[in-house]
Formats: structure tokens, C-alpha cells, sequence
């Protein structure tokens, strides 16, 4: 899971402090998320979701599928 979190971050060309933001945590709480170090709130797995156009299930290692559900 963690290295998607990651990947998806640098594809779209943004900081951990950029993230961060986003999910309204600290650097070094988004990069605790990132390494593994933290487990990641539901609600933060949900924002991940929506903010890079995925799944939850896709974060988690669950598809392969990138593709967001439909609602």
C-alpha cells in the first residue's frame, strides 16, 4: 500500500509538505503514512481516494484496478 501512496504523490509531481496539506496532517505525519511507520486514518484513505481520481481498494493493494468506483 505504502509505495502506491507514494508513487501516485510523485506522479503527480507533489511534496510530502504538498500532501500534507491536503489531508490536513503534518509533513512528518504524511510521511509517516508513507514509510508505513503510521497506519492511515479511513478518513485520510478516503481523501487520498478522491484527491488522485482512485479507490480505496487501489491504495490498499487490494486491485490493480486505478479506476475509481462508481457511485
Amino acid at each position: 500500500m505504502y509505495p502506491r501512496i507514494r508513487d501516485l504523490r510523485e506522479d503527480a509531481d507533489l511534496t510530502q509538505s504538498q500532501m500534507a496539506h491536503v489531508l490536513n496532517v503534518s509533513q512528518t505525519t504524511y510521511s509517516r503514512y508513507e514509510s508505513g511507520a503510521l497506519d492511515i486514518p479511513s478518513a485520510a484513505l478516503i481523501a487520498l481516494a478522491k484527491f488522485h481520481h482512485t479507490s480505496v481498494d487501489y491504495l490498499l493493494g487490494l486491485t490493480s484496478n486505478p479506476a475509481p468506483y462508481e457511485p
